[in-house]
């Protein structure tokens, strides 16, 4: 490596990273204009590699590739990597809806019936982005059940700028809910007209910040509030909760064909509450085996993971602090990171198809 006499130039280095592919989108990191600020001086080699996701869950694979690459490269004798992240949208197609985007990607966490641990999910992924260096909000669109103002620890009485409500600020993520309106004793009884303005209003009238990601947690069910989100705007995919057990794989799969219909991209299944782990290092199937992938297996859908059992979760929701802060190590908040990282990485793919007007192999035929 040592033995080149000429100088190293650029042609030389970009020749080689042209070789490394992205692993999702199945093309080379030059072509893909994600090599940025090269520079050379002597043998050390410097730039950044721009993702189009700062959660992108591949990077070690690009970084291992890319060292491997110039490891053969004459002259090369040090390589610096740097990160950055410029997330991306669906462009044109992000047109759909009747009103403008509160985000770059919306993304609805939804399930067919209550009690599966929808808003732990949505809060956990909503936290596990916004670690990653994205800018992430979170909608509370579950009118009668506004939990997550609790499981965030945010306490807020709303107030206006420039016309517009500012949204509260927990564990870096923004976020708005029905539950900063209402006191925690008053019920919400109301029509579907009703709850359709209150959602449009949380989506315009909210002064939402530069978001790369909004994540809305959807109420259970297949209604109103799944109709209002989905034709208001352009919404990047959905991701279905489901618990093992029968009974719910049942209501989830309505949910699941619900978004379908409305042709909202199905991100995938996750399956919550999947086992327990004992201390002897067994598992204990409380709510069956098996359910979710089952269910994205006859949908046609990606199966995303598992979330384990852990009293952890319990208490993080009901103290304000998410187990992906509280318990970073758990199985069951790395569990919830993996989710977020596969749900970015997922949308990353889908912007770039539209952008490039590309259909995916599975779509062929």
């Amino acid at each position: 490596m040592l033995g080149n006499k000429h100088a190293l130039t650029n042609e030389q280095v970009l020749r080689a990273l042209a070789t490394v592919q992205e692993p999702e989108l199945h093309r080379d990191l030059v072509s893909l204009d994600m090599i940025k600020n090269l520079q050379i001086e002597g043998g050390r080699v410097s730039f950044t590699i721009m993702l189009t996701t700062p959660a992108c869950p591949l990077r070690h694979v690009m970084e291992r590739d890319v060292r491997a690459a110039l490891a053969q490269v004459p002259g090369v004798t040090e390589v610096k990597v740097g990160w950055d992240a410029r997330v991306t949208t669906a462009g044109s197609g992000a047109s759909r809806g009747a009103l403008p985007m509160p985000a770059r990607n919306v993304v609805a966490i939804a399930s067919g019936k209550g009690g599966v641990g929808k808003s732990t999910v949505a809060v956990n992924v909503a936290v596990a982005l916004a670690q990653t260096g994205a800018r992430v909000g979170l909608l509370d669109a579950d009118i009668y059940g506004p939990n997550t103002p609790m499981m965030l620890g945010a306490s807020y009485t709303p107030v206006q700028s420039a016309g517009k409500l500012l949204p509260a600020r927990a564990h870096g993520i923004e976020l708005f809910s029905m539950g900063f309106m209402v006191r925690s004793d008053q019920p919400i009884i109301w029509r579907g007209p009703m709850l359709d303005k209150a959602i449009r209003q949380f989506l315009t009238d909210v002064a939402w910040g530069d978001l790369d990601y909004l994540i809305v947690d959807m109420p259970p069910g297949t209604g109103d509030a799944q109709l209002v989100v989905s034709q208001a705007m352009a919404v990047a995919g959905a991701v279905i909760v489901t618990l093992p057990q029968a009974v719910s794989q049942a209501d989830a799969r309505r949910g699941l064909e619900g978004f379908k219909q409305m042709d909202v991209p199905v991100l995938g299944v996750v399956e919550n509450m999947s086992y327990l782990a004992l201390p002897d290092g067994s598992r204990l199937d409380v709510f069956g085996q098996g359910g979710g992938r089952a269910l994205a297996e006859a949908a046609g859908v990606p199966f995303i993971g598992e979330i384990p059992m852990d009293p952890q979760v319990r208490i993080g929701g009901d103290a304000g602090t998410p187990v992906v802060i509280s318990h970073p190590d758990s199985p069951a908040a790395q569990a919830f990171v993996a989710v977020a990282r596969d749900v970015a990485a997922k949308i990353s793919v889908a912007n770039f198809l539209n952008q490039n007007n590309v259909i995916p192999i599975t779509e062929i035929n």
